[in-house]
């Protein structure tokens, strides 16, 4: 006799509880089955999530021809970098919070919801990523499949100092440290028509196929595991019933020729994030911010049991094991197989009109809307948002990049009031425009930012080589106000991305600089990627100041 199914067992369980409770009556009747969903795969009503996309090679070291841009000084102006907080979700949200069990990050942080094992420091092994300028402190090391995988990329890291001036949550001592990754395969799903891409629409296509958008993995630093968080956006699927989908992420369902109707959207590069208090701030390139609430973490598998539909509060069943759909689907509820996913509660969105030229390839423009490539968080006077972009001048264009500062009370406030609310950036600069390297301009193709006690510091990325570490300091140059760079320049790991400081405030150690590496072995042969801290002291040093 074959085993039951999960749905049946779990059927079988909810009604023999219910008679021993009394609840319901003893009778050969079916029980009432629930509302319709959507019986399809993927969801074809589900409403355009009104965000723009980013440009096909975002943040691309290789786009363009080689060696052949110019850089040139360019304005920043604050007025450029304005946000306005979107269309209100939490009605959307609290229905999710209504139907699905829910998690504090104390509690996923906890070993026995923590699932991957990360080495740590000399268990990394022999260190293949790193030049001689900068000794690492700490280093992380993903569990193997995650260290190699070319689906999931590694791009923005923040943590527990950037969320709280004490450093803790809570009553957890884990010291939360978080990395987004997303979803590098952007097939289209089932936009295979236009561009030879997979049909994922057929039941034989991998769950690769699917466009997840972002995960976070939250690393408890003192146990040394973590865990994956797929980030979701909230909608009302074409049933009237509360589900949910990957970040801009929306399913295609086209079968033959690609068209508007159909049409599958490609997800975010989530290049950088910040945490401050309950808030998770993600970049979205070519739009402007996506917020998250750390207190809205939904939990998909409760009893840690993948062999058993959960019950839901809403009366449905959730299934952890199917890892090709997502959201409220024939009634259940999916996950492409993560036990958590966290909704989007806000968004805030540049208010500038989009420059005319093209960014498929990574350019920038001196005016116009700004990207959002990067992002961190400045403690180190009056709480602060730094902000800034991504340029690879070899594909054209006419900026090396601009970043600007934002007071995180004006964001907080933002995130926090009516749809239409705005923020507004209180400095903007444009990203110097000396120096050379390679052969092409130092300024650009910058990953992340960092500004410590008023001096800048910049990620700059090198393909698959060493990147470099640069410095800069505001000055006033011919009356205005300018980013000034530091004739040093310190070689970094290969593949720098977004940078992350722990101040040691509420722990009493000494301030290091954090970043990540988003190249896997199989893009190098002698390298994984890893998680890595330099101490601050040695940084500052190596520039001299």
């Amino acid at each position: 006799m074959g085993r039951p199914s999960r749905r049946a067992r779990f059927v079988v369980r909810t009604l023999v509880t219910g008679v021993l409770l009394g609840l319901v009556p003893v009778s050969n009747a079916a029980p009432a089955a629930a509302a319709d969903d959507p019986t399809t795969a993927y969801e074809a009503g589900m409403p355009d999530d009104n965000f723009d996309d980013e440009g096909a090679g975002e943040q691309d070291d290789f786009a363009g021809a080689t060696s052949t841009g110019t850089s040139t000084l360019v304005a920043g102006r604050a007025g450029d970098f304005q946000l306005k907080k979107g269309g209100d979700l939490s009605g959307l949200v609290s229905q999710l919070d209504a139907a699905l069990p829910k998690e504090t990050l104390t509690d996923l942080m906890k070993v026995e919801n923590t699932n991957r094992d990360a080495a740590w420091d000399d268990g990394c092994g022999t260190k293949t990523i790193y030049d001689s300028d900068l000794t690492p402190y700490h280093r992380v090391c993903w569990k193997s499949d995650d260290a190699t995988s070319t689906e999931w990329v590694p791009q923005a890291i923040t943590g527990i100092s950037d969320a709280q001036e004490d450093e803790t949550w809570g009553t957890s001592d884990s010291n939360p440290l978080a990395v987004a990754s997303y979803d590098a395969q952007n097939p289209g799903r089932s936009d295979y028509a236009s561009g030879g891409l997979n049909n994922c629409l057929l039941s034989t296509a991998a769950d690769a196929c699917n466009e997840k958008g972002v995960r976070v993995s939250f690393f408890n630093t003192t146990s040394h595991e973590y865990r994956h968080v797929l980030l979701v956006w909230p909608y009302v699927n074409s049933r009237n019933h509360i589900s949910f989908d990957a970040l801009h992420a929306r399913e295609g369902s086209c079968v033959s020729v690609v068209t508007s109707s159909c049409a599958a959207q490609n997800g975010i590069h989530a290049g950088g994030m910040a945490w401050y208090g309950n808030y998770l701030y993600v970049a979205d390139t070519a739009n402007g911010l996506r917020v998250f609430d750390m207190r809205q973490i939904l939990d998909l598998n409760p009893d840690n049991d993948d062999s058993v539909n959960d019950p839901t509060p809403d009366g449905l069943t959730s299934d952890v094991t199917e890892k090709k759909l997502i959201g409220r689907q024939s009634n259940v509820w999916y996950s492409f197989g993560y036990r958590y996913v966290m909704p989007q509660v806000a968004s805030l969105k540049m208010t500038t009109a989009k420059n005319g030229g093209s960014t498929d390839n990574s350019q920038c423009y001196s005016t116009g809307r700004p990207k959002v490539s990067y992002v961190s968080l400045d403690r180190t006077g009056t709480d602060h948002m730094v902000i800034g972009e991504y340029c690879n001048l070899n594909a054209g264009g006419d900026s090396p990049g601009r970043v600007a500062t934002y007071p995180m009370t004006a964001l907080t406030t933002a995130v926090e009031g009516a749809a239409g609310t705005l923020a507004d950036a209180d400095a903007a600069y444009g990203l110097p425009a000396t120096g050379t390297f390679n052969g092409e301009p130092l300024w650009h193709k910058i990953q992340g930012v960092m500004r410590y006690e008023g001096k800048w510091y910049f990620h700059r990325s090198n393909g698959y080589s060493t990147g470099r570490l640069l410095q800069a300091t505001v000055q006033t140059v011919n009356g205005t106000d300018r980013l000034v760079a530091a004739s040093t320049v310190l070689k970094s790991a290969i593949g720098p991305e977004d940078l992350y400081l722990t101040h040691g405030r509420g722990t009493g150690l000494a301030p290091q600089l954090w970043s990540l590496s988003e190249h896997a072995s199989s893009a190098c042969s002698s390298c994984k990627r890893e998680i890595y801290s330099y101490p601050m002291s040695d940084v500052i040093g190596g520039f001299g100041s």
